[in-house]
């Protein structure tokens, strides 16, 4: 045989090698979660990311992202296949998205906007209560840190641009409940779920801060897939999600997530939150 022929032959061999190990590795599947819900918490994705890959038979790659809207972007540009998001999000991405899941909390899929002043505060009751003060919001594109305050404040007929002496951006509701407990901010506007879940875990902090006002409830934050994401893919990661409660190591997630599992979700339970934002200007 030439030389020329083995070449060619060493050639082909390892393109077809190549090609073979591309079809035996599955396409990973990228999430992308925002400070909504797991911020600062990777050992906690670590140990999800390994059931998730031991349910699914394919990589999974948790992408995560300091404020909602780098999510939102990542969505936009189709590098995610699915995403944590928080309602606002998730209703302005529109049919870009498709609801995939919702989480259970306390026997329902809903949560609440509280608005938390510092525990030495003992005077306040209304977010009317706090005008002339620092307020902290957790994110631009939050419903309960940024769209709930805002609407209160248009519904009593207060200037939201002039009414606070000061407002600025935490980019999470673990950071805004800091914020308020610490004094840099007089009052904040955060999400129920993560408030009751730092009492659990960080008590000292959340002792600092105290509950004046709740909302009505609103779906819970979504898991949502991109319009692109094939049926297959679509249904197999629905049913990990929905079954995580029927087996020892999904119910410890669970329990480690401070949630009960994951529901259906519809549309209709974020209709509250779009009325919202249409009131404000933000649809």
């Amino acid at each position: 045989m030439s030389l020329f022929r083995v070449v060619l032959t060493a050639l082909l061999l390892a393109v077809f090698s190549l090609t073979v190990a591309a079809e035996e590795t599955p396409r990973p599947i990228r999430v992308g979660m925002t400070p909504a819900f797991l911020h600062d918490q990777h050992a906690m994705l670590a140990e999800w990311k390994i059931y998730l890959e031991s349910k699914l038979k394919r990589p999974v790659v948790f992408v995560q992202r300091d404020s909602y809207r780098e999510t939102m972007d990542l969505i936009q540009k189709e590098t995610l296949d699915f995403a944590w998001l928080c309602d606002y999000p998730y209703l302005a991405l529109g049919d870009e998205v498709r609801l995939l899941s919702v989480a259970s909390y306390k026997g329902k899929p809903a949560y609440q906007s509280y608005l938390i002043v510092p525990s030495s505060d003992t005077q306040s009751k209304t977010i009317t209560d706090l005008e002339g003060k620092v307020f902290a919001y957790a994110d631009p594109h939050s419903n309960t840190g940024y769209v709930v305050p805002r609407y209160l404040l248009k519904k009593a007929n207060k200037d939201t641009n002039s009414f606070f002496r000061r407002t600025f951006f935490t980019w999470s509701h673990h950071k805004a409940i800091q914020a308020v407990a610490s004094g840099l901010a007089q009052g904040a506007a955060i999400d129920s779920y993560v408030w009751e879940t730092l009492q659990r875990v960080n008590p000292a902090l959340v002792a600092k801060t105290r509950v004046v006002w709740k909302s009505p409830e609103y779906g819970f934050p979504p898991i949502v897939a991109h319009r692109q994401v094939g049926s297959k893919d679509f249904a197999e990661f629905q049913a990990v999600l929905f079954n995580m409660h029927r087996d020892p190591a999904g119910r410890a997630l669970l329990e480690k997530l401070n949630l009960d599992g994951f529901v259906a979700g519809s549309p209709r339970m974020y209709q509250n939150v779009a009325e919202m934002m249409r009131v404000l200007g933000d649809s």
